[in-house]
């Protein structure tokens, strides 16, 4: 994948920071979202910054799927929000989706944290 321009990260970091906002602020009235905090991790423009995918996941125990599939159906409503938060020249279309690095983060901490990992890698896996 080709790496983001300066303008594409700057116009992504305005949208991830807006979206966060109007999230945090609880705008977004959906049954599934009541009670979830859920954290904005990035935005990623296209090259034209016309669509941005925007990474979020949550912080309780909520399926993060689910949680993206809700904000995907709220996306016309967070996008007019953000037509008036942002000074760019097109308001992006928004597409949520799950960010699970935070889970693989998790998932590598409990290998790690595993006794038989750990003694191999004090003892630099020498027998």
């Amino acid at each position: 994948m080709k790496p983001q321009s300066q303008r594409q990260l700057r116009a992504g970091e305005l949208v991830r920071r807006a979206v966060s906002d109007i999230l945090m602020e609880g705008q977004v009235h959906d049954p599934v979202l009541a009670g979830v905090p859920v954290t904005v991790s990035e935005a990623r423009m296209s090259p034209d910054l016309r669509h941005a995918t925007v990474f979020v996941s949550a912080l309780k125990t909520a399926d993060p799927e689910t949680i993206a599939a809700a904000l995907n159906r709220a996306s016309g409503f967070i996008q007019k929000k953000l037509g008036g938060e942002l000074e760019l020249k097109f308001t992006p279309k928004l597409r949520f989706m799950a960010d699970d690095r935070f889970d693989e983060a998790r998932h590598i901490d409990e290998i790690l944290d595993r006794p038989g990992v750990k003694r191999d890698l004090n003892h630099g896996g020498e027998d």
